[in-house]
């Protein structure tokens, strides 16, 4: 098989605190394929928008650095090259859409200046980039390109924000495209119309799709495969249909258990107890022991991968789970 687009590798992503260091991103490691979409679920606060942030190397600084691992793009590894050496490939090869737009969107400059901007910042040509900038907001489906071109970002609907974050990170054609929330505070019709809109980008231009999403629907409308993190690591790994069909880990099991079902009409959802350890002290043992209802003496100790497919993998050491008798 040749080479994913992107290949994580052990990433420990950590802050300065004044509790100590905190491991938010610990030892996490998964790969993203051309014309492919992976989805990194979990609960707030599990991780996924850092890891997603480590890539193009956007942490915020001091108080985060990256501790450790390898973060390879066609096999270069791109922690070797300096914060100001990783420019070229920003909004250039790799793009981000960022949860909230209105914070994301230059609130002093219109949305053309900035749609011009990034068409420009990688050696673009001006006279082409209002051209470029029209093209694009048409492109995200907006109903009145020439007259966004002039408005200003609070001017414009939470939707039509989200498409000019869209149409911006599209503005250099990106080989990935990293989607942290793209739905959030949108309502359903709005969601869809997003989702749909980056799977049809996605099939147009094969780029990779880096998904950080809680929402378990929106992983089952447009994800090829799936990383569950819990604590600040991945806990479960498979392609979309093979999670859904029957997930192995006790915590998938639980995000699935929450969700609401025709089987459980009228009943109460089911709920997790406990809480998420604390990150500047994790655990030496499986981190979701405490909250798991099948936890063994084993769970003291840090759990392996197991393999249960060629591309499937679970941390766990509860028998049953590698689909052997429970």
């Amino acid at each position: 098989m040749a080479n994913p687009l992107l290949h994580v590798e052990d990433l420990r992503t950590w802050f300065r605190s004044p509790r100590g260091i905190v491991k938010a991103v610990d030892g996490v490691s998964f790969t993203v394929e051309s014309g492919r979409t992976r989805a990194l679920v979990g609960e707030s606060g599990c991780g996924k928008s850092i890891t997603a942030l480590s890539v193009p190397q956007l942490v915020p600084e001091p108080a985060g650095y990256i501790a450790g691992g390898r973060i390879l793009w066609d096999s270069e590894d791109l922690l070797e090259r300096t914060w100001s050496a990783m420019r070229p490939l920003r909004g250039r090869e790799i793009a981000m859409i960022f949860q909230e737009p209105m914070t994301s969107l230059n609130p002093v400059a219109t949305i053309g200046r900035q749609l011009e901007e990034a068409s420009t910042v990688h050696g673009g040509a001006w006279r082409a980039a209002r051209a470029r900038a029209l093209e694009l907001l048409e492109r995200v489906g907006l109903r009145d390109p020439s007259a966004t071109l002039r408005q200003y970002p609070h001017e414009l609907s939470g939707g039509m924000r989200q498409r000019v974050m869209i149409a911006m990170a599209l503005a250099n054609r990106p080989r990935l495209l990293i989607a942290d929330e793209p739905t959030t505070a949108l309502d359903v019709t709005v969601q869809a119309q997003i989702l749909a809109l980056i799977a049809e980008l996605q099939r147009e231009t094969g780029m990779a799709v880096l998904l950080i999403t809680h929402d378990l629907g929106i992983v089952a409308e447009v994800a090829d495969d799936v990383s569950v993190m819990y604590a600040g690591q991945i806990v479960e790994e498979a392609p979309t249909a093979a999670l859904f069909a029957e997930p192995r880990h006790p915590y998938t099991q639980a995000l699935f258990a929450s969700l609401p079902s025709r089987s459980r009409r009228g009943g109460d959802l089911a709920t997790l107890e406990g809480m998420v350890p604390d990150p500047a002290a994790w655990p030496a043992g499986c981190r979701f022991a405490e909250r798991c209802a099948r936890r063994l003496p084993e769970c003291a100790d840090a759990p392996p991968w197991r393999s249960l497919a060629a591309d499937r993998r679970v941390r766990c050491v509860l028998p049953g789970v590698d689909g052997g008798t429970a």
